[in-house]
């Protein structure tokens, strides 16, 4: 049992297909627009009020610019993901550890989609289903709904869509399900990896949950220290079960409190 450190090989820059659509239908024009709103309205929460310290793009560099899978523990429901955005583009235009040369606004990343709940991206107003718009892909969770626990079958489309992401571009993950610190990792994503064996890339975040409130949308301290770690890429071998899958996703966005194991998840 093993996981392989990959070392990827270069590739070409993808060229710009603008009268193209993604494989959910969405307008490669618009979401560039888009994107490129976005980058301009947040900038300065990423860089001016606050500073974000990157660490590790060297391993995004050469990546392939589909099947990759980076699971992040999650601190907001937005900033995180717009952090992560920010970097997406930069690297594109080849910048190392750094946002500080916004050119990437002209000209962001389409390919990238991120995982996130239903109810938090189609149920709470305008900007949200905007957001959806720009790369997300809505899942249904089995465990929570509304701010309550509860128990329901999983959904059985939510592997199809991130399948269909992952075969167009990158995808993030947040394993564990909510911006709690420390919940255990969901089942759902080590599955993703046993079955559509993505190049895996873990992030970890700091800072975020400091900065700005839950929602990721209203600043709560200026000045704070944003960082953005990446780990080098891995594939997970065939002798992997899920349930170490699980352990090794904690393990490498550092969710594990020292000392001590997994908790089990919850039956759906």
């Amino acid at each position: 049992m093993a996981i392989r450190i990959l070392n990827p090989k270069k590739v070409k820059l993808p060229q710009l297909k603008l009268l193209r659509r993604d494989p959910f239908g969405n307008w490669l024009i618009l979401k560039r627009a888009l994107l490129s709103v976005f980058a301009v309205g947040t900038y300065a929460r990423m860089n001016i009020i606050n500073k974000l310290k990157i660490e590790g793009t060297e391993y995004l560099m050469d990546l392939p610019d589909k099947n990759v899978l980076f699971i992040s523990n999650h601190q907001t429901y937005y900033a995180d993901v717009i952090a992560l955005y920010h970097i997406f583009c930069s690297v594109k235009w080849r910048m190392k550890d750094s946002i500080r040369f916004p050119i990437y606004f002209f000209l962001p990343r389409v390919k990238s989609f991120y995982v996130a709940a239903e109810e938090t991206m189609l149920e709470s107003g305008f900007l949200p289903k905007v957001f959806t718009y720009a790369g997300a892909v809505t899942v249904r969770r089995s465990w929570r709904s509304k701010g309550q626990d509860i128990q329901r079958g999983p959904d059985r489309q939510a592997p199809e869509k991130i399948k269909k992401a992952l075969e167009y571009g990158w995808v993030i993950n947040f394993p564990q399900g909510t911006t709690k610190p420390y919940a255990p990792v969901r089942k759902g994503t080590a599955h993703i990896i046993k079955d559509f064996k993505p190049i895996v890339i873990p992030v970890v975040l700091n800072g975020f949950r400091r900065a700005f409130d839950k929602k990721g949308l209203k600043l709560k301290k200026r000045g704070t220290t944003l960082s953005v770690r990446f780990k080098p890429p891995i594939v997970f071998d065939d002798s992997y079960t899920v349930e170490q899958i699980r352990e090794e996703i904690a393990r490498l966005i550092e969710q594990v409190p020292e000392g001590t194991g997994i908790p089990p998840v919850p039956e759906a």
